[in-house]
């Protein structure tokens, strides 16, 4: 992996991708000024150098299935990387864990977990609480309405203002 910073045109190149993955090799090079045949060598060195992970589609779960959307809370009683490590590789393994980030503050875990109704999310939650990883407490927010999900940010200083 090079350790070379993007220039201006990689983060021309990230930030119309974040916005169109889908969007055409040609029709990129447009917005960013290159020739297609270097707009795609720069893509490739892009991803080579891990500064795109991947392209997804964001699906609307909830519209194909019943989905309840819990965003939980966890602490540990103690902080012990050893904890932390299996609670890790347990949650790794729970495709309804859709997310999961160690934060500071007044817990350890933020977790977004994808479940069929409250009744499901009861079963996980007590399944970590029981686990071997010190987990001490839940706090579960049932999300009501997603008011703006991720869809990139803005790496230039250009980028206009979304709204």
């Amino acid at each position: 992996m090079s350790a070379r910073s993007p220039d201006r045109t990689d983060l021309k190149i990230l930030d119309v991708l974040q916005q169109d993955a889908r969007i055409t090799n040609h029709a990129l090079a447009e917005r960013v000024a290159l020739s297609p045949s270097a707009c795609l060598a720069r893509v490739r060195a892009l991803e080579q150098r891990g500064l795109i992970r991947s392209y997804r589609a964001h699906v609307a779960v909830d519209r194909i299935r019943s989905a309840t959307i819990v965003m939980a809370q966890i602490s540990f009683q103690k902080h012990a990387l050893e904890e932390f490590t299996a609670f890790d590789r347990c949650i790794l393994a729970m495709p309804e864990i859709v997310e999961a980030s160690r934060v500071s503050g007044a817990y350890d875990y933020m977790l977004r977990v994808i479940v069929r109704d409250v009744h499901h999310w009861k079963d996980i939650a007590r399944s970590l609480l029981s686990g071997d990883y010190g987990v001490e407490k839940i706090v579960s927010h049932f999300l009501m309405d997603e008011v703006k999900s991720f869809a990139g940010y803005p790496l230039t200083d250009d980028e206009p203002a979304r709204g």
